[in-house]
């Protein structure tokens, strides 16, 4: 698989990569900036520019990963559904057990 590929089937997990490095990048810029004043009106724009860009790219990050995560669970789900042979416009079968219960 290139790199092309591999860009285009995994956007979501790159993404959430890159998103978390520039916000931990930019935690820690916030915090280097905030580190060298003692005065609390200097260390204002380090912490909303550095700490909450920093925190707000680290959750869309987060958010972008679970997605990933939560569309190959669905792709496994449905390639077992498929292997069963539950397709789109048929019913699935019930289970004995179920059969049983409704009785």
């Amino acid at each position: 698989m290139d790199m092309k590929t591999f860009l285009r089937s995994q956007w979501d997990r790159v993404g959430a990569w890159v998103a978390i490095g520039v916000g931990a990048l930019l935690l820690l810029l916030g915090w280097l900036g905030v580190s060298h004043t003692v005065y609390p009106a200097e260390q204002l724009p380090y912490i909303i520019s550095g700490g909450l860009g920093g925190v707000a790219l680290i959750g869309i990050g987060a958010m972008l990963w679970l997605s990933a995560d939560l569309r190959d669970e669905w792709t496994q789900l449905h390639e077992i559904a498929r292997l069963l042979g539950a397709d789109a416009g048929e019913e699935p079968k019930a289970s004995p057990s179920s059969q049983a219960d409704a009785a």
